[in-house]
């Protein structure tokens, strides 16, 4: 199958517990008084339209002023922090949920079975081995070893085909800037140098020659975090060779792309090769590696669509795409004669969004079903052979395997289930447990259901609520609503480790699959895009208001979060409707609609937002709703905990720097609004057990506290 494997996330549970002494929030924390930001005399010009833009020096990450505001933020906001006195009490809480062994499903690689394994406290998951079932245990890689504080982790690997070699990838302080390390697998020896500044690859090897990768050009001027990065291009290192040397196989100033990725086929054939320049819809490019003489063949020439080649058996490629369906569909094709015009059907489309791949010589359609999983196995014809028997209701992932592979590993898990490890026998389809969680939690004391309410335009928009079993419908209780909303990205069941603070407390949990997303297919997605971004907001906006009319909760105890994106939403939502929330979770965030294009690879982001330059319709409607721009002099807004990190290259912390400032400067009554920045840390990826830990004991302290509702000890 012809897609890097990724990390699998590993599971996160809470232990089994019981109540305690109730510690009260504070009702008067004394909060230093607000940073009074340097403002200059700065506007830029949009069709006539003159904006201020009076923090415009926050952009400048690497800047002594910038460095020291984030000092001065991080005081008034740990100051702050420090007298919620019941911080601790949830901190020691999450260490003692956070503290038991985590397993990923295992993968097989050359005469060895791999697997990732956290101890419990671990800032990093470390990677094991043993040479077959019965083998001896042991420690292959050790992110922990890779820095003292845990702030350098394992970002990608990969392993040649017949698994004597590996390459992985170091991602330092959290940022998309890599390092590439190379190793003989059988006894860990380092093989040539260390290759830098890799940045958006996957690494897929050629043999025991060498692998492919992509990158850009390092900035040479200004922040190499926030300066943009606009071509991509693939290249082929070979192994004990320098990379000043390494070949431009793809990409650069004569074919610009945004981004270019690789893989290989399987047996090794064929080099597939996927362009963008936003993120969604692709090019695919082949070349026939048999063939030295051979050229890339153009397979899909524009990007109105996403595709991608699952595999081959000689000249037939297997091929999923949105191409006339807009929720997927599987297709064969001779490579001699690739282009769409020929393709033919091998599973249509359905009604369910579908994601497929291929393992032990089938394939396996897994379906969204109302943002939960279905999966289904057909053979390479197409024939249905059966729909597997899931555990349950929830979020099944991992069937994917190589062609001779007998059985494959997936997991299971749901918002009230911690992720267990399933083994799968392909020929018979009977699943047995592999790996438990070792979490001591009980599901039966919870429950997790599905609704669909109304948003303002009519659209019936699905919604999953947690909490204990017995919950009184009477407003009062302490609520968090998380969305996304964006990139066609699917938001299914899952345990977080985090969220059973909140639980076990007698909160509710909501996650709102907003449009934007891509669980119900390409359309779903389109209405929440560009011009249709409003319909995000609106949607999340009425899930607030279903919990609050059905009395899950009230305005007074409901808060909002999300992510990049979802911070995007969460930072829209609390401008439109400063009222409608208590408190807001804005991380990670795209808070600045006019400029995001202007750093790393925002650019590609478009294909979502549109741009402040497109027209003067599509920069009225930015500036509208842009979080940034949409905050109001003398407002009242919700207690906010502006959250990111001052090494984040995806989406710079400029966004929340600015969107901060101007909170600070315009907010009024007394609900604290407060930033709070990591430091040594990016957008997420790769952060370690401690600062997971710090980051969520602070986010609940935050919310308990402005909410009134206190936090009750658990041993």
């Amino acid at each position: 199958m012809v897609r890097n494997l990724s990390l699998i996330l590993l599971a996160t549970a809470m232990v089994g517990c019981q109540s305690q002494n109730k510690i009260e929030a504070v009702k008067d924390i004394t909060l230093k008084p607000y940073l009074q930001t340097e403002k200059i005399d700065h506007k830029d010009t949009y069709f006539g339209v003159e904006v201020e833009d009076p923090y415009r020096w926050l952009e400048d990450d690497l800047s002594d002023k910038t460095k020291a505001w984030v000092v001065a933020q991080n005081e008034v906001t740990q100051d702050y922090l420090s007298q919620i006195p019941f911080r601790d009490a949830i901190k020691s809480r999450l260490e003692t949920l956070w503290n038991y062994e985590k397993y990923s499903a295992p993968y097989k690689e050359g005469d060895y079975i791999y697997w990732y394994k956290n101890d419990g406290l671990q800032n990093q998951s470390v990677l094991y081995r043993k040479k077959g079932e019965d083998g001896k245990e042991e420690v292959f890689l050790d992110p922990n070893k890779f820095s003292t504080d845990g702030t350098t982790s394992l970002a990608g690997i990969s392993f040649s085909k017949d698994g004597s070699l590996v390459a992985y990838q170091l991602s330092e302080g959290g940022s998309d800037w890599r390092k590439v390390v190379v190793l003989k697998a059988d006894d860990k020896s380092v093989v040539g140098d260390t290759l830098i500044d890799v940045k958006f690859s996957g690494l897929a090897w050629k043999g025991n020659e060498g692998f492919y990768y992509s990158s850009y050009e390092k900035p040479k001027a200004g922040s190499a975090l926030s300066a943009m990065t606009d071509v991509h291009k693939l290249y082929f290192h070979k192994l004990n060779t320098p990379q000043k040397d390494d070949e431009l196989v793809f990409g650069g100033e004569s074919l610009k792309r945004r981004y270019i990725g690789a893989g290989l086929t399987e047996d090794e054939r064929f080099l597939v090769v996927t362009t963008a320049n936003t993120t969604s819809g692709n090019e695919i490019w082949m070349k026939d590696l048999s063939n030295p003489e051979s050229k890339f063949v153009a397979v899909v020439n524009n990007m109105d669509k996403n595709h991608y080649i699952m595999d081959n058996e000689g000249d037939k490629l297997f091929i999923y795409t949105e191409l006339n369906a807009p929720n997927g569909r599987i297709v064969t094709v001779d490579f001699t004669n690739p282009t769409p015009e020929n393709w033919k059907d091998l599973i249509p489309e359905t009604e369910n969004v579908l994601s497929p791949s291929t393992g032990g010589g089938k394939i396996f359609a897994s379906y969204l079903k109302d943002a939960t999983s279905l999966v289904k196995q057909f053979d390479r014809s197409g024939k249905l052979e059966r729909e597997i028997e899931l555990p349950g209701v929830g979020t099944a992932s991992g069937f994917g395997a190589k062609k001779d592979d007998k059985d494959l590993y997936y997991s299971f898990t749901s918002y009230i289930h911690p992720s267990a490890i399933y083994k799968y026998d392909i020929a018979s389809g009977k699943s047995e447990v592999y790996k438990e969680s070792g979490a001591k939690f009980d599901p039966s004391q919870y429950e997790s259901k599905q609704i669909f309410y109304t948003s303002k335009d009519g659209t019936k928009v699905p919604m999953i609520i947690t909490h204990k079993k017995g919950l009184k419908l009477d407003g009062t209780n302490p609520t968090l609503l998380y969305g996304y909303g964006g990139f066609n990205i699917s938001l299914t069941p899952s345990f977080s480790l985090a969220n059973a603070i909140l639980l076990e407390q007698g909160g509710v949990y909501a996650v709102a699959n907003l449009r934007g997303g891509g669980e119900y297919g390409e359309n779903w997605h389109l209405a929440g895009t560009k011009l249709n971004k409003q319909n995000v907001f609106d949607d999340f906006i009425a899930a607030a208001e279903y919990l609050i009319n059905e009395k899950y909760t009230s305005s007074e105890k409901l808060g909002i979060a999300g992510g990049s994106n979802g911070g995007l939403l969460v930072g829209a939502c609390m401008t439109q409707r400063p009222e409608l929330f208590k408190v807001a979770f804005p991380a990670v965030g795209v808070l600045d609609m006019l400029r995001y294009h202007k750093f790393t690879a925002g650019a590609g982001w478009a294909f979502d937002y549109g741009t402040a330059d497109d027209s003067k319709e599509m920069f009225d409607y930015l500036y509208k709703y842009s979080p940034v721009h949409a905050l109001k002099p003398n407002t009242a807004y919700p207690a906010t905990m502006v959250m990111t990190a001052d090494h984040d290259d995806r989406v710079v912390p400029a966004h929340s720097f600015k969107f901060a400032a101007r909170l600070q400067e315009y907010h009024t009554g007394a609900n604290p609004v407060l930033i709070r920045i990591d430091t040594k840390a990016g957008h997420g990826a790769g952060k370690s057990t401690a600062m997971q830990i710090e980051e969520n004991a602070d986010k609940w302290a935050f919310m308990f506290q402005n909410m009134g509702v206190g936090y009750t000890e658990i041993k």
